[in-house]
């Protein structure tokens, strides 16, 4: 299983070689911790056991790349080859990302080579593992050997789910680096593809995407079920009413004359409540004085002349009347 180090930006992979007793997985490790730069690899551990030894150290290889901005780490294992340390065996592959069967050539060991094939299939089915679908690699070692299967009788016989091969002779290092490329390079690439079609973790942002569309459905949930302020309605009613009398009055007054319409007004205001001649003071600086039409304008100039007319013939009818007044004493009291 793949551990994530987020202090030291290190993804660990766990690397197992895997193979029957004696077939070369102990020097292929060895081969690996010698020939890998100092800075690159951990120190080889050993746990002795009777008759055969575990071995594992760090490896961090630069030429494979990082996975999200962090370096890769391999964690490489060796198990016990003989039969009977199987729970070793089992122990070992807890957590396994990638493994490399290391095979005999020997013609002799192809019993072992395919038991100890069968037995890594079990074992990684007690994991909940499927050998098909686990990142794994076959090298076929000892190939100096002068009586060394064919590969071709090594591939139809142990190769059933057509994994890469390689041909190595681990004592003198030939093929050991080639095989654990390749596999490191498998278990990259599974990782990878299992993180992007794996679903993203939800971060703090995510919420927030959706909280504008909550938050306006249910304001305008809450202003639909929230009573409106009658306050609102009433002005609105009020200022709605005001401008529709205002227009009625103003076409009336413009077809009564100027004497009634004044005597109108007048009325009016005797009759307007004090709130609505209050609210009429406080709208008036706001409307303009209304300019009185033309031909009002005559009528009301004809009127006041008339009025002088009226005067003036009043007080000549009381000069004559003194007048003759006046002539009718002079003639009594002559």
């Amino acid at each position: 299983m793949v551990q994530i180090n987020f202090a030291l930006k290190e993804v660990n992979c766990k690397i197992v070689y895997y193979g029957p007793g004696m077939s070369g997985k102990t020097t292929n490790l060895e081969i690996v911790h010698q020939k890998a730069p100092e800075e690159n690899k951990g120190d080889l551990t050993s746990i002795s056991t009777d008759g055969d030894r575990t071995l594992f150290f760090d490896f961090m290889p630069l030429d494979l790349g990082n996975i999200a901005g962090m370096r890769t780490k391999f964690q490489l294992y060796t198990v016990p080859g003989q039969v009977y340390y199987n729970s070793t065996r089992k122990l070992v592959l807890q957590g396994v990302d990638g493994v490399i069967f290391v095979a005999d050539s020997d013609p002799e060991k192809m019993e072992e080579n395919l038991e100890s094939y069968a037995n890594l299939e079990e074992n990684l089915k007690e994991y909940g593992k499927d050998l098909a679908d686990l990142p794994h690699v076959i090298q076929w070692n000892k190939r100096d050997l002068p009586n060394a299967l064919p590969v071709e009788e090594l591939e139809k016989k142990i190769n059933k789910f057509g994994v890469p091969t390689f041909e190595a002779v681990a004592v003198t290092g030939e093929g050991v680096f080639p095989t654990l490329k390749v596999l490191a390079s498998m278990v990259l690439e599974t990782i990878n593809r299992i993180d992007k079609g794996s679903p993203k973790p939800r971060t703090a942002m995510a919420p927030k995407a959706a909280a504008p569309a909550a938050s306006q459905a249910g304001a305008a949930a809450s202003r639909k079920a929230a009573p409106q302020p009658r306050t609102t309605k009433g002005k609105q009613a009020t200022a709605a009413g005001g401008k529709g009398r205002t227009a009625a009055r103003a076409k009336t007054q413009q077809q009564r004359p100027a004497a009634a319409r004044q005597a109108g007004a007048r009325a009016q205001g005797a009759r307007m409540p004090a709130g609505t001649a209050a609210r009429g003071r406080a709208r008036a600086p706001q409307q303009a004085p209304a300019r009185a039409p033309r031909g009002q304008e005559a009528v009301a100039a004809a009127g006041k002349s008339s009025s002088g007319l009226f005067v003036a013939l009043l007080l000549f009818l009381v000069l004559a009347a003194a007048g003759a007044g006046y002539v009718l004493f002079f003639m009594n009291n002559k």
